[in-house]
């Protein structure tokens, strides 16, 4: 696990660290493929892994602050009403992570009064662990985050991911021009190309088929690195997203007028 400096960071921040730190060394013992596989009533898998982490992270973080609200992936939702709010993914890309994929990781993010102050993302098996707090910048690994500042289309890399509903809209033939005008066409997928964006290494990333718990974390990332993160529609990243537009502030304005009107 990366180090950060903790002399300088924020109560929540180091909890949400420690939390993170205490699953990644979970699910690295897990990885292997030593664990029972599970099918939760959305039809989604969910393995030892998941609910071993979850519950780790929840005892971190509600033992220090036992007033905020809990939202996991897991385990669900406690003290609704409450000022502070944590969303939890443990394991983001489970059925990555059965299959032995090493772009699964670990997402924390805390909430305000609704709105996302804090996230924390640890790509355990890549060894990556980008964080962000409001008004402070974003890291990767200890080093500062910017995102890129390439303007034209035609130079830019999209990473694209979850494009199920996309792909049965009229969203498809708007994303195939954004297609048809990049540089590079990827799909990164789950936390990874989140990070390349924020690191100027890609300009944008698509994704439908999200849910909050996923994204949190890595919205405040991306914009504590100076991009642009918001559904496709152009919302703001609250708790019913379930979508993506992110990219540097350059290119989501022409990128937001092709997608926009896209129906989740």
């Amino acid at each position: 696990m990366i180090k950060f400096d903790e002399a300088h960071a924020s109560e929540f921040l180091r909890a949400a660290f420690d939390a993170a730190r205490t699953a990644a060394n979970i699910s690295r013992g897990y990885y292997s493929g030593n664990f029972e596989v599970a099918t939760k009533a959305d039809m989604t898998p969910v393995t030892q892994a998941d609910l071993e982490c979850e519950q780790a992270i929840r005892r971190t973080i509600l033992e220090r602050f036992p007033e905020h609200g809990f939202y996991g992936e897991e385990t669900g939702r406690t003290q609704e009403d409450a000022e502070y709010q944590w969303l939890v993914d443990p394991i983001d890309g489970t059925k990555g992570f059965i299959r032995q994929y090493p772009f699964f990781s670990t997402q924390i993010a805390l909430m305000r009064d609704r709105e996302i102050i804090l996230g924390v993302s640890c790509g355990t098996m890549m060894d990556e662990l980008a964080w962000a707090e409001k008004g402070q910048g974003a890291w990767l690994n200890g080093r500062r985050l910017a995102v890129s500042t390439v303007g034209d289309p035609d130079r830019a890399a999209v990473s694209t991911g979850n494009l199920k509903s996309l792909a049965k809209s009229d969203g498809w033939s708007r994303l195939a021009a954004i297609v048809a005008s990049a540089d590079r066409i990827r799909g990164y997928g789950d936390f990874y190309h989140y990070h390349l964006l924020a690191a100027g290494k890609i300009e944008a990333v698509i994704e439908s088929d999200v849910n909050i718990l996923d994204i949190a974390a890595l919205s405040i990332i991306v914009i504590e690195a100076g991009g642009e993160f918001t559904d496709l529609n152009g919302k703001a990243v609250d708790l019913d997203t379930r979508s993506v537009l992110a990219a540097n502030s350059r290119l989501y304005d022409s990128y937001l007028q092709k997608l926009r009107g896209f129906v989740h």
